[in-house]
């Protein structure tokens, strides 16, 4: 069976404006256009269009689901298991909030009482469970299990001023780091001051402080496109940037 694009839009819940504009940076063409120069898709366009859809609920760039899809070795199959366990786990992460946002409401109405630390548990069981889905591969292979379970637990078990304060230190690297790239020097006292403030985000779940450790962590941020994401959101060249600023603290202190 073959669609307009009108009626490709209104099954897809997608206006013919983003169907036009996939079009554009070549994530989804139609199958062919007619002699009256209208698109026309087909099955294959209605099974990548569905594809590129659950890659956005994930919040994924078009940039990169594009470099996704367009490989050749992408695999359908896999990719639809890989949406159903992200999006498991995001219903996880929001029968949490939901559940914390139940509790607020009846701690407010007085019919329980809730300590000051619960109102953080399920913030920070939501970061864990984000930071695993996205980087967990990654660090327990660079770190070892161990070491990574041993920073969950010493981040769960933060106390409220301990999360404030850590949440704190990230929130002045990501506005530092703008103004330290400006000088164009890692070495400047500046730059220095966001290497040591990263040291003192890490030591809040961390088991233990090692230079190598903090060098490496560096490292991933530039090699791995997710984690330099992160930081290149703050500021172009900020990752880089980073991290020979961490390399030179670790290296003189």
């Amino acid at each position: 069976m073959e669609y307009t694009i009108s009626r490709f839009a209104n099954i897809a819940g997608v206006s013919t404006r983003t169907l036009r504009y996939y079009d554009e940076i070549n994530l989804l063409k139609p199958s062919r256009v007619n002699s009256a120069g209208y698109r026309i898709y087909g099955q294959k366009e209605i099974d990548r269009l569905q594809q590129i859809l659950f890659f956005r609920e994930l919040d994924v760039d078009l940039e990169t689901i594009a470099s996704i899809i367009n490989d050749t070795n992408f695999n359908h199959i896999e990719a639809l298991s890989h949406h159903y366990q992200e999006l498991v786990r995001k219903r996880d992460r929001l029968d949490r909030l939901i559940e914390m946002v139940k509790k607020t409401i009846a701690h407010e109405k007085g019919e329980i009482q809730m300590k000051n630390d619960e109102k953080f548990e399920a913030f920070k069981d939501n970061l864990l469970a984000e930071n695993e889905a996205k980087y967990g591969e990654e660090t327990r292979e660079k770190y070892g299990e161990k070491t990574i379970n041993e920073s969950n637990a010493k981040f769960k078990n933060m106390s409220k001023e301990q999360f404030e304060k850590m949440t704190q230190l990230g929130e002045e690297i990501l506005e530092l780091l703008p103004q330290a790239l400006q000088t164009g020097d890692p070495a400047s006292p500046l730059a220095q001051e966001v290497a040591n403030k990263h040291k003192e985000w890490l030591t809040f779940t961390w088991p233990s402080y090692s230079k190598e450790a903090h060098k490496g962590l560096a490292d991933m941020y530039v090699n791995d496109e997710r984690f330099k994401a992160y930081y290149e959101k703050a500021v172009k060249g900020g990752a880089e940037f980073l991290r020979d600023a961490i390399h030179l603290y670790v290296n003189q202190s």
